[in-house]
């Protein structure tokens, strides 16, 4: 044991990184391409075979042939004879009777016949060659044979059992390709399962995080790299977690410190004689509590650390409609009867509530539709309001912005509604957008991602 810690300190062995994977998968990759081709040529049988051209074939016969050229005619025989083996059969004949080979219109085969030409330097040499299927039907004897013309008028012939030779270089190359693409498929996926699982449970994690302040801490896992990306965000999770309870907590000290200094100013209003600066001091005091009110509500929004859950969507947007209806508020709604979705119902129960809240405020025949699809949610609250000036589109999401004009500014709102909505938007990772309608009216189009 003391021997393999001493043995470990002094080698440095190479970490869980990225860039190991990379270079493992590339040499998985190209030793299963090996090993497939290998396989390939080993058990294929002909497939994996080189045709004749490419194995050396004509080469040796045309160096057989040079040499029963070369040699008396009473030896040529002999010679024919001592080259035979039991695949290939020499013969020398002093004439093309002798071959008792059927006569073809066309029996000469181009590349191999320019090829021999060419190797046996006799560019007049007649070369004929003959497949199995060359011969009658039920005839014995069918083989390959090639007939080769010497300079003399005699003639040498070669003969092969019957059998099919290998593909072409196209199509074999294709084939090797081919088992090359799918070890590297296979390697590559089991390898990438390895990196890709890690940072998949590292995205959904940073995702429900988004969703849910409380979430625990991912866990640490993979190669190095993401290691440390998993740790960084843990403790930057851990430190808003810190931060927004320490916020909470501050919020409600100032909430109560707050309201205190309003209630003796409501109650020294009391004691003034003169009844319209009384009037003028207790509308000051409600504005004033009404925004501290609203501030607090916006910068505290309990909601935010609801944790996220799975409900049904289109039921909430139903309950929020039926709610204005309570209230005297007719609200079109249009959509599915069943749309589930994960996230913090309490929280879009809210932003929703503000956006329809706020079209039957500015505008008349508010309406609410609920699409969905395999990728996200989409919610469009439209009125049939004055709408909004296109530069103020996205201005009116800043905190205590308000419109001057085109909207009604004796409302009681203090600017914070579509503030609070576009950031429970933003943190569940969807968008909220506003148009102008071109019948006029203005539209609210929230998009809410599924995972």
């Amino acid at each position: 044991m003391n021997l393999w810690r001493a043995l470990r300190a002094r080698v440095q062995l190479p970490r869980d990184t990225v860039a190991r994977w990379i270079a493992l998968t590339t040499m998985a990759a190209m030793a299963t391409a090996l090993v497939l081709n290998g396989v390939f040529n080993a058990l294929a049988g002909v497939w994996a075979r080189p045709p004749l051209m490419e194995i050396g074939l004509m080469e040796k016969l045309a160096a057989i042939t040079r040499i029963i050229e070369s040699v008396e005619p009473e030896r040529r025989a002999a010679i024919a004879d001592s080259v035979s083996d039991g695949e290939l059969t020499a013969q020398w004949l002093a004439s093309r009777e002798d071959a008792n080979l059927p006569r073809l219109d066309d029996p000469d085969f181009n590349t191999g016949s320019k090829l021999l030409r060419h190797l046996l330097q006799n560019p007049d040499s007649t070369i004929e060659a003959y497949q199995p299927s060359d011969w009658p039907q039920g005839q014995e004897g069918r083989r390959y044979a090639l007939l080769i013309s010497l300079h003399d008028g005699s003639w040498v012939t070669y003969s092969m059992t019957s059998r099919s030779w290998g593909l072409e270089e196209v199509p074999r190359s294709l084939i090797v390709i081919a088992l090359v693409v799918l070890s590297t498929v296979i390697v590559a996926l089991v390898a990438t399962r390895r990196l890709a699982g890690p940072l998949e449970r590292f995205a959904q994690g940073a995702r429900r995080f988004g969703k849910d302040f409380g979430a625990p801490p991912l866990p640490v896992e993979g190669p190095q790299e993401l290691r440390q990306a998993i740790l960084a965000f843990n403790a930057m999770q851990a430190q808003l977690q810190h931060f927004l309870n320490d916020r909470t907590q501050m919020l409600a000290a100032i909430s109560h410190d707050l309201r205190a200094p309003l209630t003796r100013m409501r109650l020294r209003g009391e004691f003034i004689e003169d009844a319209e600066q009384q009037s003028k001091l207790f509308r000051d005091v409600d504005e004033m509590q009404a925004m501290v009110n609203a501030a607090l509500e916006f910068f505290r929004d309990d909601a935010r650390l609801e944790p996220a859950t799975a409900f049904d969507l289109a039921e909430l947007l139903h309950t929020v409609v039926d709610d204005f209806k309570d209230a005297g508020s007719d609200v079109a709604l249009h959509g599915p009867g069943r749309v589930v979705y994960v996230g913090r119902p309490i929280g879009i129960k809210r932003m929703l509530t503000n956006l329809v809240d706020n079209a039957i405020k500015y505008g008349r025949e508010p309406a609410v539709t609920l699409m969905a699809d395999a990728q996200q949610v989409t919610i469009r609250v439209t009125d049939r309001g004055p709408g909004i000036a296109p530069e103020h589109h996205e201005a009116v999401f800043a905190p205590f912005f308000r419109v001057e004009g085109s909207r009604n500014k004796n409302t009681g709102g203090v600017g914070l509604g579509l503030a609070a909505a576009r950031a429970t938007v933003l943190e569940h990772g969807g968008t909220l957008t506003l148009r102008n309608r071109r019948s006029g009216g203005l539209e609210a189009t929230v998009t809410l991602p599924f995972g």
